[in-house]
């Protein structure tokens, strides 16, 4: 982000107390600071700041049109104390911030604040990235109903270099926003929407920014109903009209007091752990993985897997297991050397997985070849005892642990009887 400005913030402190993720509702109490930041044309907007306890990461949280920005008061702090410096923003007409109230703005006054939006959005991050201590290299952006989602994604757009993940709940995007979805294939995308949400066709649109999305570490929580509310009116307008139901953007945080949660192990994922990655979704991978499914697609797969290493040599395109599954079938099947094949892309996919090391070597002794088995599950103990990666992608538990240990083990006698 070296051509952003960095703008001056002005804060206060004040207390905010909130829920954690846990089911027995323990209280946390957290600081936020509030800010007064300034936009282009001179409106004081309203923001809050949630520093981390130590260096790292920064998200920005843009709330929905019938909100403001205490609706992320249950996640913010939490983000917070994960080590993820947050800032939440009353956009223009909302909450603190200048402007005329959105319920009564004119048409033509709407239009005027829709084309000032982003500039705010913007100044809100320089805001954020000025902060001491925040990675402006490494930032989240999360976005709730139509108007959250339309700024987080634009904003996404802007500096797609810095943006290194996104979180988008109950809204939808326009047409510039969704070829920046498709064409963002590496960048993770968590996408969170409520068939009771109050504002159909919520949930069509965001089935539509969902499969639009390119990224095989896009990630799907949406809670199912029996059937989805009526339409009653748009979502964007006429503020009070449409009773709230606690199905739309940040109001699902206390239908489902699981979700901050789940939004702050994905911030966590994607700006800490694996900075702009995420594990491969089986969903999202369906398009590659009806490749490896059949033989003549697995070279392909194996290509497009290598063009992404170029790009990005953590790229990830499918999930381990989910591929180890298919070789397993096509082993129960009889087809030994097919197997081999999808096993063989696995490991080249995951080269520091002893799991991945069985499956080739149960491969090869299906096959009658009896020094590569061997090899294989010698690699797939010396992976277990060294300890210094997880036994797979998807499990590291001593169960599973003791599982592949058996197992290479067996693979060993077992050569030794063909050789």
């Amino acid at each position: 982000m070296k051509h952003l400005k960095v703008v001056l913030c002005v804060a206060a402190v004040i207390p905010t107390t909130v829920s954690t993720a846990r089911g027995d509702r323990a209280r946390v109490t957290a600081a936020g600071r509030v800010i007064a930041l300034k936009a282009t044309d001179g409106t004081v907007l309203g923001a809050s700041y949630f520093p981390a306890a130590r260096p790292g990461p920064g998200v920005l949280l843009l709330h929905q049109a019938n909100r403001d920005r205490k609706s992320w008061n249950d996640l913010a702090p939490r983000l917070a104390a994960s080590g993820i410096n947050t800032l939440t923003l009353d956009m223009r007409g909302h909450g603190e911030s200048g402007g005329t109230p959105v319920d009564k703005q004119t048409p033509d006054e709407r239009e005027r604040v829709r084309e000032q939006e982003p500039g705010d959005v913007e100044t809100a991050l320089q805001c954020l990235i000025s902060q001491a201590g925040v990675d402006r290299d490494v930032i989240g952006v999360g976005g709730a109903g139509a108007l959250g989602v339309i700024r987080a994604v634009d904003l996404a757009r802007q500096h797609p270099a810095e943006v290194r993940s996104i979180a988008l709940l109950s809204g939808e995007t326009m047409r510039d926003g969704l070829e920046f979805l498709h064409q963002a294939s590496q960048l993770p995308e968590l996408f969170v929407m409520a068939d009771d949400d109050e504002y159909p066709p919520t949930v069509e649109a965001m089935e539509l920014l969902y499969i639009t999305a390119s990224s095989p570490s896009r990630k799907l929580v949406h809670y199912v109903a029996a059937q989805e509310a009526p339409w009653l009116w748009f979502e964007p307008f006429d503020i009070g009209r449409v009773p709230a139901s606690g199905g739309h953007g940040t109001d699902l945080f206390r239908r489902h007091p699981e979700l901050p949660g789940i939004v702050v192990d994905w911030f966590v994922t994607t700006l800490m752990t694996t900075p702009g990655h995420a594990p491969a979704d089986t969903i999202a991978s369906a398009r590659i993985l009806d490749r490896i499914r059949t033989p003549a697609g697995i070279s392909g797969a194996t290509k497009e897997l290598l063009d992404a290493r170029r790009r990005d040599p953590k790229a990830q395109l499918f999930p381990e297991i989910t591929v180890s599954i298919i070789g397993n079938d096509h082993l129960r099947a009889g087809d030994p050397k097919l197997a081999l094949e999808v096993f063989q892309l696995n490991l080249l996919a995951y080269p520091d997985s002893a799991d991945a090391y069985t499956d080739v070597a149960e491969a090869y002794l299906a096959d009658g070849q009896g020094d590569l088995a061997r090899r294989h599950a010698e690699k797939a103990l010396a992976l277990l005892d060294a300890h210094s990666s997880p036994a797979s992608s998807w499990s590291d538990t001593e169960p599973r642990r003791g599982v592949i240990r058996r197992t290479a083990q067996q693979i060993l006698d077992k050569a030794d009887a063909i050789r």
